[in-house]
């Protein structure tokens, strides 16, 4: 890396986390990518330092110029998890699109679920730090309530977190008065659940919402007799996958 390139990456860098706003950016010698609106504090806060530390030992090290790999490997996995691809929205009008990326780990019965007054159907689905972390809505609907739950920080892969970790759930109808809800639980890394969704708020199927930071998981919770399209340890893709359909 030369100095030129070094002073572009923190130029685009610096625009990256100051814009904060989900786009494609160009970056030098071609290379694109697409980030999430919801991590600019982290990359203004960890990933402009290691940029510029990269860019500083690359260029001014000397013989020690290849330890520049490591700051530089971090950056790359900082911008890997916030990560923001473009998803294809399938059009199917009576199906529910995952909300979340990752790995189905549960498809189970609740006997009783207050938003519906009856039965239902919960799809849960792991998400490992590698995965990405951008919620989607499941289909098009406005929202009806959200509540937030302080909580502990089990794994989120355990039936304990379901229970007991940090959530924030959202209930949803949608034009046809039908309704479901998504509900996003903090895992063990960390416990950092974005949702400015507010009562009232109308989005389209496949739509960003939010998103959780560093291990997660995401449920679906549609009424009982709702077909489910997905079993555990399938893998999902927010906004794309079909989990359910009506």
């Amino acid at each position: 890396m030369d100095e030129r390139t070094g002073k572009e990456l923190v130029r685009h860098m610096s625009s990256l986390a100051l814009m904060g706003v989900p786009q494609t950016h160009t970056l030098p010698d071609g290379y694109r990518i697409q980030l999430a609106p919801w991590g600019r504090r982290e990359l203004l806060l960890i990933g402009l330092p290691l940029l510029i530390a990269t860019v500083l030992i690359a260029t001014l090290a000397g013989p020690w110029a290849p330890l520049a790999v490591v700051p530089g490997v971090l950056l790359a996995a900082l911008l890997w998890f916030f990560r923001d691809p473009p998803r294809a929205i399938p059009v199917e009008e009576a199906a529910y699109v995952s909300p979340a990326d990752g790995r189905v780990t549960d498809v189970t019965h609740l006997d009783e679920y207050h938003f519906f007054g009856g039965p239902a159907t919960r799809v849960g689905i792991f998400l490992s730090v590698l995965d990405v972390h951008v919620n989607r809505v499941p289909a098009e609907a406005e929202v009806v309530e959200t509540h937030y739950a302080e909580g502990a920080r089990h794994d989120a892969r355990t039936p304990e977190a379901t229970d007991h970790n940090e959530s924030q759930w959202v209930g949803w109808q949608e034009p046809c008065g039908a309704r479901f809800a998504v509900r996003q639980v903090s895992g063990a890394v960390a416990r950092r659940i974005v949702c400015p969704l507010s009562p009232g708020d109308h989005y389209g199927r496949g739509e960003r919402f939010g998103m959780i930071k560093f291990g997660s998981r995401t449920e679906l919770i549609v009424p009982a007799g709702v077909q489910i399209a997905v079993k555990a340890g399938d893998r999902v893709h927010g906004g794309s996958t079909i989990l359910a359909r009506r």
